[in-house]
């Protein structure tokens, strides 16, 4: 059992509190998932820039002078913005690659969370409250966001398993459920030239969904060829660089619920994670029906 929760914004003027708005959202969830909390924010992207988000354990020593590493070894200038355990990394975003090749080896203990345009991923061990505080997530602004409170089934409790996983630039995915075939997904994917850090199943789906974005297909066809190839129970929430989108299995046994008004599209495992959300008194709420993906996009 575990806890989703997603905010895609059509109104610009609330950008500014989208934040605020996810983050009462996830902390409602924390008895469906008190293990662990991850969010992940798109914050819309600045000409010619991209992100990192990475994560430590040691992060007083990881982080310290990475900035200027990093600008010695790929050439370019480099910003880096602390976040406790996190920290984003913003530089031109032809030189992400570079980047990365070069933090695997100037800071081999330090994870790569997300990387884009506009993605942030920040996510801990510990109760959503404390997850959000210590990221201060209250006070982000952006355009759409994805959240997952878990409660841990088949792998361990780490920072690694948590949710959102990203395995393609401005991509995620959160999961509620569990998958039957990932091991064999996994060893196709990873034949496809596809890598993984944990042994969660939720990172198959996603890097599954990466694969079928790479390969050209949109949003909705990568969720409708999921329904095909991914055996289990489930709901995913996923987040792109311009949309958002939600898939149940045909079953549909995992909770979902959500609400669409002139402003806005949410989606809550439960109905109380909307029931603070502006004008939900007046939206369309409906429980996604099995089998069928919704997905916007701007």
């Amino acid at each position: 059992m575990c806890g989703i929760v997603g905010l895609f914004l059509k109104d610009p003027k609330l950008e500014p509190k989208l934040g605020e708005m996810l983050t009462d959202m996830l902390v409602t969830m924390t008895d469906r998932g008190p293990d662990s909390a991850g969010i992940a924010i798109y914050s819309g992207a600045r000409d010619g820039l991209g992100k990192i988000t990475i994560q430590s354990s040691q992060p007083e020593s990881d982080f310290k002078g990475l900035d200027g590493a990093l600008k010695e070894a790929i050439g370019k200038p480099v910003t880096l913005l602390e976040k406790s355990t996190h920290a984003v990394i913003e530089l031109p975003i032809d030189q992400i690659q570079a980047a990365r090749s070069a933090l695997a080896k100037l800071r081999p203990g330090v994870k790569v969370m997300s990387v884009g345009d506009s993605i942030e991923i920040f996510k801990e061990v510990g109760l959503p409250k404390d997850v959000v505080k210590r990221f201060d997530v209250a006070k982000m602004k952006g355009t759409h966001g994805i959240g997952h409170t878990r409660m841990a089934t088949e792998s361990a409790v780490t920072t690694m398993g948590a949710h959102p996983f990203s395995t393609g630039s401005d991509q995620c995915l959160v999961h509620n459920g569990s998958l039957s075939n990932h091991n064999g997904l996994r060893r196709e994917l990873v034949r496809l030239g596809k890598t993984f850090e944990t042994q969660n199943d939720t990172e198959v789906a996603a890097a599954y969904v990466s694969r079928k974005l790479e390969e050209g297909q949109s949003l909705g066809e990568a969720l409708e060829s999921g329904l095909d190839d991914l055996d289990g129970f489930y709901t995913f929430v996923v987040g792109t660089k311009n949309g958002f989108g939600v898939v149940r299995d045909p079953i549909a046994c995992k909770p979902a619920v959500m609400a669409e008004t002139d402003q806005y599209v949410a989606f809550g495992s439960e109905y109380r994670a909307l029931v603070n959300l502006p004008g939900i008194e007046d939206a369309r709420v409906w429980e996604p029906e099995p089998a069928t993906v919704y997905f916007w996009e701007r």
